[in-house]
């Protein structure tokens, strides 16, 4: 029974590490592309690089919402809420970015 105990622990320590060094990736992709995005500090983003920013974003949500938060033992239908609602916050995110850059 403990053997069985440490093995869980160690699984769930191993998928908690894995899961943090992809978010810590995430955030570098992020960054990156925030730099990439103009010669000049104030200047808006390119479409590009927001819409990578967004689409990190929303990864990093999903991550955190599945593993952390523990939505990925729960039923589909909290799971398809709750990404739903991040999926509807980042499009209301994304369509404002680009309304704000269009006019």
């Amino acid at each position: 029974m403990r053997a069985m105990q440490d093995a869980f622990r160690d699984a769930a320590t191993r998928r908690l590490l894995i899961t943090w060094a992809v978010l810590m990736g995430l955030t570098l992709v992020t960054m990156l592309s925030a730099q990439l995005g103009g010669d000049t500090r104030l200047a808006a983003l390119p479409l590009w690089s927001a819409g990578l920013l967004l689409a990190t974003t929303f990864f990093k949500v999903h991550r955190v919402l599945m593993v952390y938060l523990g939505l990925a033992d729960a039923s589909p239908a909290w799971r398809g809420a709750f990404v739903g609602l991040v999926l509807a916050t980042l499009v209301l995110v994304g369509s404002g970015y680009s309304i704000a850059r269009f006019y």
